[in-house]
């Protein structure tokens, strides 16, 4: 990889911690309306040993005054505007390892699961030497169909990220613990020592493909992530964000194209990037996908320049190193 590409720095660790605490690390935006069934699966968990870090980006429907009133097993950070999924996930994280966490647990809140999932991840974890669990996650609804078994990294596609089974109605096809390449960080336990080799979540994504890009990181490092079939976990997909929105495809594409530059080489990224442009103008030419092919440019571009900042970035603490 070039010199220049963007570094991300691994965590200094205390060395204090207590065994088999989870800190479980959430991530609040106007979360209000799906808190209900997320703090209920949270107070059925057989395992007791955590505490949970709920991040409130600025939010103005009392999410953060809910998880407040939770009392000491809830500790709330509230940020005066909002900084994003990766950001706030990178506030929980350290405050969960400063305060002696074993293990974080990523976990989103638009999610419901089971009460022995906390126990299940812990124990597949020990049982496959691993660095990190993931459930199989399904849709809430339908909740017989898959959002993700795991996944990959499609190196033709520039490592564009794959869910396994995505879509598929469960028939008993994921019914044994594999490892795997990827998940996304809806719900994915990890042992501390992996910040401490690879670092935390780079924040100029803000949202989507921050997880790809952690898990790629991870990926390289040699990480063993282990898919648990038994334990699961059902996710209102989109309940937060929207499908489709304007928000939505912003920083899927602007992050998609940063994403290129950060982890390939310039020329493949550049080609990459060419075809992907390619397409969009010709979107232009249909009526019915015009203004989304003009958001698409128009954030591919953003994304470049975005991942130019963080190049001059590095240049300039090297520089004065």
């Amino acid at each position: 990889m070039p010199a220049d590409k963007p570094l991300d720095e691994p965590l200094l660790l205390p060395t204090a911690y207590v065994p088999g605490k989870i800190g479980v690390v959430t991530v609040l935006f106007n979360s209000a309306s799906v808190l209900a069934d997320f703090l209920a699966s949270l107070d059925a968990q057989t395992y007791r040993n955590f505490v949970v870090y709920c991040v409130d980006n600025a939010s103005s429907d009392g999410s953060a005054a809910t998880c407040s009133a939770r009392g000491n097993q809830f500790v709330t950070i509230v940020n005066v505007q909002n900084l994003g999924v990766a950001a706030g996930n990178n506030q929980g994280i350290r405050a969960a390892i400063n305060d002696g966490c074993e293990y974080v647990l990523l976990l989103n809140n638009d999610v419901v699961f089971g009460s022995e999932l906390f126990q299940q991840l812990l124990d597949g974890l020990a049982l496959h030497r691993a660095d990190m669990t993931t459930p199989l996650a399904y849709y809430f609804k339908p909740n017989n169909v898959v959002w993700c078994a795991g996944g990959g990294f499609n190196s033709l596609a520039g490592n564009r990220q794959i869910h396994y089974g995505a879509d598929e109605v469960d028939r008993g096809q994921f019914d044994t613990d594999m490892q795997v390449d990827f998940c996304p960080t809806c719900c994915v336990l990890i042992h501390r020592s992996l910040f401490g080799r690879i670092g935390l979540m780079d924040e100029r994504y803000f949202v989507y493909w921050d997880d790809t890009d952690w898990m790629l990181r991870a990926k390289r490092s040699g990480a063993r992530l282990w898919l648990l079939p038994a334990a699961k976990l059902w996710h209102k997909v989109h309940s937060l964000t929207g499908k489709g929105s304007d928000f939505m495809i912003r920083y899927t594409h602007r992050n998609h194209a940063y994403f290129f530059y950060k982890h390939m080489s310039w020329l493949r990224a550049t080609i990459y990037s060419w075809v992907y442009c390619f397409y969009y103008r010709v979107l232009l030419l249909s009526s019915k996908h015009r203004e989304t092919a003009r958001l698409s440019l128009r954030s591919w571009k953003e994304g470049h320049e975005l991942y130019r900042a963080r190049t001059t970035e590095l240049r300039q603490r090297v520089t004065h190193a």
